[in-house]
């Protein structure tokens, strides 16, 4: 397990000692992801014993899948971490509602219609990490949630402002779309062209819209919505092409 904090996101990674992903948690909205369903449990352990460590990193066994549920102390601690009083209930009422308009499940219903998404890539080996990749119609895009809930957020021109903080969320949008443009360049992608796009969770005012072009920003909200707008300038095939570079592990570690 492997703790993230970087750009205003606190995850923590679960993996196996292959490297495989296991899992991940949004320690802020409490997202709980498992790549395989029946390690879900696993993961719930895993971060509940991770919390207690209070460590940078923690290798555990890994428990036989389906079984070994959370027992009721390790249950409730968890329910305390992340928000609830009732697993079952906030996963009804409340955590099942915060996933439906999590970015990530936004993206995720933009698959049917001739889009791909690939969550979560590691960039090189000094833990950078791409939240989201897009590929479909509109092009290609690097995706990042910036989160600001009942804060006033205002872009002109060049600048956002968060209740009249400057923040470097376009510089650090565009530098992360250059990186991975250069990165699938290398892996054999020619003429491809990366746009970062910035979503905000927050009162979003756009007064300008950016100065570079390689940059969007849109509100969580109207992800879909901006994403079907734009303009068609990739085939199927080419998206299916660059979606299958893109998932390779050896793209991403040079």
């Amino acid at each position: 397990m492997r703790r993230w904090r970087r750009y205003g996101a606190d995850r923590l990674f679960v993996t196996q000692e292959t490297g495989r992903r296991v899992g991940s948690v949004d320690l802020q909205s409490g997202e709980v992801v498992a790549d395989d369903p029946f390690l879900e449990n696993g993961v719930r352990r895993a971060v509940q014993a991770y919390l207690r460590a209070d460590v940078t990193e923690l290798a555990l066994p890994v428990a036989t899948p389906g079984i070994g549920a959370l027992d009721a102390a390790d249950d409730a601690a968890l329910q305390a971490w992340l928000g609830g009083d009732d697993w079952d209930t906030i996963d009804l009422a409340g955590i099942r509602a915060e996933r439906g308009s999590s970015v990530r499940t936004r993206l995720e219903r933009l698959v049917d219609e001739g889009w791909q998404v690939i969550h979560d890539v590691p960039l090189g080996r000094q833990g950078t990490l791409v939240e989201h990749l897009l590929f479909g119609p509109g092009g290609a895009f690097t995706v990042a949630e910036r989160r600001h809930p009942g804060q006033k957020v205002v872009v002109e021109g060049r600048s956002i402002e968060v209740d009249g903080r400057s923040m470097a969320y376009l510089r650090d949008a565009k530098l992360e779309a250059g990186r991975v443009r250069g990165l699938l360049l290398a892996a054999g992608c020619a003429d491809i062209f990366v746009r970062g796009v910035v979503v905000v969770h927050g009162e979003l005012e756009v007064r300008s819209s950016p100065v570079e072009c390689e940059t969007v920003v849109m509100s969580r909200q109207d992800v879909q919505g901006a994403f079907r707008r734009m303009p068609e300038r990739l085939d199927m095939h080419r998206v299916a092409a660059i979606a299958h570079v893109a998932r390779q592990r050896a793209t991403w570690s040079r």
